[in-house]
């Protein structure tokens, strides 16, 4: 089992954000989390990425428990995030962004790879790889967020809510973007608004409601559910 989070429960302030939320991600699986704005989604990811502390429960990657350990350590474990909001270091030319990402690597000839596999992937970050990140489009950013966080060398990532203001051609790259790496083997636990398409790319889902996973399965038995239906596909 790569990730597995079990009965995780986090406060902020008086206010209990995840209640008991139990989930797995196996090797080289996609995992759909989906639900509402203020379900605790963010706030999972965040405790997942050591960003954030648990009031009780366990998160356990490869078999060891990550949770109260730093973020740092987390990443060279294997655990990277893409942040919601593509937050990107905009003074920073592309290059550096990306090489930012490997800042925690010594093996100067993996990164070298890494490197060449993300520009292939993202043609338009090697064309533009000496420009302010600044001056990058709203989908480009994301590339850059996304091709930062592969440059950790990550066994899983966690991609929150990669979508979210893009386009809709923007949303078909994303969703390809998924794709490819899920096809390189890499984990991924993708928590999405657009809930259609993360059922679409996902082998498994889970639904987060007021912090608590309220269903589970494959993600074409979540699709049928009348519930997630109504709320979260258009009926």
């Amino acid at each position: 089992m790569l990730l597995e989070v079990d009965d995780l429960s986090v406060n902020y302030g008086s206010a209990q954000a995840l209640k008991g939320v139990s989930l797995k991600v196996d090797d080289g699986e996609v995992v759909a989390l989906i639900g509402a704005n203020g379900a605790g989604k963010t706030t999972l990811l965040r405790t997942i990425s050591g960003l954030k502390s648990p009031q009780s429960g366990r998160v356990l990657f490869q078999g060891k428990r990550i949770d109260g350990a730093p973020a740092y350590e987390i990443v060279k474990r294997g655990v990277a995030q893409v942040p919601e909001g593509r937050v990107v270091f905009g003074p920073m030319s592309v290059y550096d962004n990306l090489r930012m990402g490997a800042y925690l690597r010594r093996d100067k000839k993996a990164v070298l790879a890494d490197l060449e596999r993300i520009y292939s992937l993202f043609p338009i970050l090697k064309e533009r790889r000496r420009q302010l990140s600044e001056s990058l489009s709203g989908g480009e950013q994301q590339m850059l967020a996304v091709g930062r966080a592969l440059m950790t060398g990550p066994k899983l990532l966690l991609m929150d809510e990669p979508s979210m203001g893009l386009s809709p051609i923007m949303v078909e790259n994303i969703g390809r973007i998924v794709q490819d790496i899920h096809k390189a083997g890499i984990g991924i636990l993708l928590v999405e608004q657009n809930a259609t398409m993360a059922l679409a790319l996902a082998d498994r889902a889970y639904v987060l409601e007021v912090g608590s996973i309220v269903l589970e399965g494959a993600s074409s038995a979540v699709a049928g559910d009348e519930r997630v239906r109504e709320a979260y596909l258009g009926g």
